[in-house]
This record gives C-alpha cells, sequence and structure tokens, in this order.
C-alpha cells in the first residue's frame, strides 16, 4: 500500500493506494462497465462511482517503430479504428482515436499512402510510445 498526497482545487487529501491482482483489476474494470451501461440505459448521466485502474498494454505491441509508424502520443484507450489494413489514407487523416484524460484525440496519418498495418483494436489500453499503425 503506498500513500500519497495530493491537492485538488487547493484542498489536500491524503489517499492510500493499493496494488490489485490483475484478476481484481479486471472484475473492477467490468463493474465500472456494467455500471457505466446500466447508466446509460438509464439515461443518467451520473458516472459509476468505482474506479478501475487501466489494463496494462499488450506486451506483444511494439513500442517503436520504423519508417511510416505512428505512435501513441500519451497512454490512454483506442474508441475507434476508422481504417483497415489496405485502406488509402489521405495525410492528415484520422486513422485511430485515442481517449486520453476525458478527450478524444484523432491519431492522423502523416502522409497519403496505404495503412500497412494495425497493431491496435477498439477498447485497448496503449503506452505512450506504444506503435498504433503504419502508412506506407
Amino acid at each position: 500500500m503506498s500513500k500519497y498526497k495530493i491537492t485538488l482545487n487547493g484542498k489536500a487529501y491524503e489517499i492510500e493506494v493499493e496494488e490489485m491482482s490483475e484478476s481484481e483489476a479486471k472484475a473492477a474494470t467490468k463493474a465500472v462497465v456494467e455500471g457505466a451501461e446500466k447508466g446509460a440505459k438509464a439515461g443518467s448521466s451520473a458516472a459509476a462511482s468505482t474506479s478501475a485502474a487501466p489494463a496494462a498494454p499488450k506486451a506483444s505491441a511494439p513500442v517503436s517503430g520504423g519508417a511510416g509508424s505512428v505512435n501513441a502520443p500519451m497512454p490512454g484507450t483506442i474508441l475507434r479504428v476508422n481504417k483497415n489494413v489496405g485502406d488509402s489514407v489521405n495525410a492528415g487523416e484520422a486513422v485511430v482515436v485515442l481517449e486520453a484524460m476525458k478527450m478524444e484525440n484523432d491519431i492522423n496519418s502523416p502522409k497519403a499512402g496505404v495503412v500497412k498495418a494495425l497493431l491496435v483494436n477498439k477498447g485497448d489500453t496503449v503506452a505512450s510510445g506504444q506503435v498504433l499503425f503504419e502508412v506506407e
């Protein structure tokens, strides 16, 4: 258990953070998702009160790539994948949408070409610098 002191809106809080096992984290995440779905179905704008740690990024996902690869600028969750492998893409066109800090961030193609590889799927949690896709 780790103790931290944080300040929010000028008020100091002391918090304790306990590390969860992978199975505990999955169960907590499932509870949050189910709670959010129930709230959405009921027309409620209230957020789920349980907070879960994000899942670790996939171990098989490369963290750096070659020419034409596009990396995540920050950690987050993939909300949408707009293109498939083999699709044509224009420079500046959004290939994936990354949610970070409750903001949607378009991750755009740096150049016109063809999507050579998609290394993420909708719902994946990614680390900063992780390769998301490649354009050639």
